[in-house]
């Protein structure tokens, strides 16, 4: 078990990230054997960062992972830190960016939730919320599903979700929800203002209390025979969207 404070990340590129980013980290372990090819640029990066390396039979890296595919490495690293919204509002300001943030409403399924983190990362996003109860953290599932966009963007865990998104509303967010009733094309909404991007949880969709706290409800048109889509796809399609809006081609 490892101690108190110390998650294991496997997997090529959440490792590459985690040490690119500056992540505090104990150890790498790398499958004994594979000094040369893939793993070479993890080696130079541990060495140049000054973090130890050990190199470790197969069946060492499958205990510490909890998997086989730890694609030859692990890293002994610090357990991941939840940021707050403040932290979320400052990288914006830092940027000089409209603030963007996700909101998830009990998202339980980690590929999701890694999912989500990679796009967010992709388009600009300042960062994601999430409840501290009936969902999924940060875990290393979600760590590998990211591939490495975890380091980047921040998480905020938040004790009640409508709480919240009224304090963000009197901050000048506007708080939008995907809903296939009632509610509008998600290609007009106007992705320039200050948002607050709602994902409902999977087959549940946003609860009652948070889909009332919303200011707008968009929908996806669907044309073929299934009538929704997968949280991290309907999230992609609607991040991209605020993105095409904020960086219009010229």
């Amino acid at each position: 078990m490892p101690e108190e404070g110390i998650d294991f990340l496997y997997g090529r590129n959440p490792v590459m990230e985690a040490l690119r980013s500056g992540r505090d980290m104990n150890k790498v372990f790398i499958m004994e054997g594979q000094q040369k090819g893939p793993l070479a640029q993890i080696i130079s990066m541990a060495n140049e960062a000054s973090v130890q390396i050990s190199f470790v039979p197969k069946t060492k890296l499958e205990k510490m992972a909890g998997s086989e595919h730890h694609q030859g490495v692990v890293a002994a690293v610090a357990a991941y830190e939840y940021k707050s919204i403040e932290d979320m509002f400052a990288l914006a300001e830092s940027k000089g960016e409209t603030p963007l943030f996700i909101l998830l409403d009990e998202l339980e399924d980690p590929h999701n939730l890694g999912s989500i983190l990679r796009t967010a990362d992709a388009v600009g996003a300042h960062g994601i919320i999430i409840p501290k109860r009936r969902s999924v953290g940060l875990t290393q599932t979600v760590a590998k599903a990211s591939t490495g966009a975890i380091e980047y963007i921040p998480v905020a865990r938040v004790t009640n979700l409508t709480r919240t998104l009224e304090e963000l509303k009197e901050k000048g967010l506007w708080v939008v929800g995907t809903d296939a009733s009632e509610s509008q094309d998600y290609r007009r909404l106007d992705g320039n203002m200050p948002l607050v991007v709602v994902i409902g949880s999977e087959g549940k969709g946003m609860s009652r209390l948070v889909r009332e706290s919303c200011d707008f409800l968009v929908h996806m048109p669907m044309v073929g025979h299934v009538t929704s889509l997968n949280a991290s796809v309907a999230a992609a399609l609607l991040l991209y969207e605020v993105h095409r809006s904020r960086n219009p081609l010229s």
